[in-house]
């Protein structure tokens, strides 16, 4: 019997009801310019906090989506709230929203589980994280119907990244394939500080250095809650003839409450074939 993962931050992190959301969703958008991102998208990074915070940020990586249509969709999120070790599936059934209910894409989330000894399915590692679903109800506006894997990342180091990469890799072929990473930058510190070290973390990901990247998170020089996720969208971006990468917005909390001393920051990114 398939299984339907109820929204778990519905009503809190975005608003509950399905008339309030959809208006929501509508005006973020409006505010994005009617602007292409230059070439054809495989793969987004897009921050995951409440939608009071980084849900204009957000429009701008899922604006260039509308109408369009991808044979396979994989969201990829840093675990918060479960400790496990590898990467988490959930491999059948669906997320509901107040949007409707998003079908798991159960014969893709097998082959990538086949891909990888450190992938497995765990639903309950799903059942009350944020960064994946905080990304459905902009796809559900933009995209219409469309089927999706949930992957969360219990670890993010680099044999974890490299390993869902090419596993993710293996499964799609050659299907149309957008993969979103869902990640905030850095947390807590006062404004400016959190402009250098946005801004030193974000010119790595447009340089499109999956491992530049990940060498600079494990050092302390780049700072990202869901550093892994992001590098592997590169890796997967790369892999499927991504040429470039492109900051489409920037901002941090502090933009929007006026709180300057303890900020987090909030990025939106495209990664692109040339045409």
């Amino acid at each position: 019997m398939c299984s339907i993962r109820k929204s778990a931050i519905a009503g809190s992190w975005y608003p509950g009801s399905h008339l309030i959301l959809h208006a929501t969703i509508h005006d973020f958008l409006e505010e994005v310019p009617d602007e292409p991102p230059g070439g054809t998208v495989i793969g987004l990074v897009v921050p995951h906090a409440g939608y009071a915070y980084s849900g204009q940020i957000a429009a701008y990586a899922y604006k260039p989506l509308r109408g369009q249509h991808f044979a396979a969709v994989i969201i990829v999120g840093p675990s918060h709230r479960a400790a496990f070790q590898g990467v988490s599936l959930f491999s059948e059934g669906g997320f509901e929203t107040p949007l409707g209910v998003v079908p798991v894409d159960g014969k893709l989330a097998e082959r990538i589980m086949a891909a990888s000894p450190l992938i497995a399915a765990t639903p309950s590692a799903h059942l009350h994280e944020h960064s994946i679903e905080i990304q459905l109800p902009f796809l559900q506006y933009v995209l219409g119907n469309f089927s999706f894997v949930p992957v969360l990342m219990g670890n993010q180091d680099r044999r974890t990244c490299e390993e869902l990469a090419a596993a993710i890799l293996e499964a799609v072929g050659n299907k149309r394939l957008l993969v979103v990473g869902s990640s905030d930058l850095s947390h807590f510190h006062n404004y400016d500080q959190a402009l250098l070290l946005d801004g030193r973390t974000l010119a790595s990901m447009e340089n499109n250095d999956a491992a530049g990247f990940l060498k600079g998170i494990e050092t302390g020089e780049f700072e990202a809650c869901g550093g892994g996720p992001a590098a592997v969208v590169m890796m997967v971006a790369q892999g499927r003839g991504a040429v470039q990468a492109k900051l489409l917005r920037y901002a941090n909390s502090g933009d929007v409450t006026g709180e300057r001393q303890s900020v987090v920051g909030y990025g939106a990114l495209a990664f692109m074939t040339g045409r």
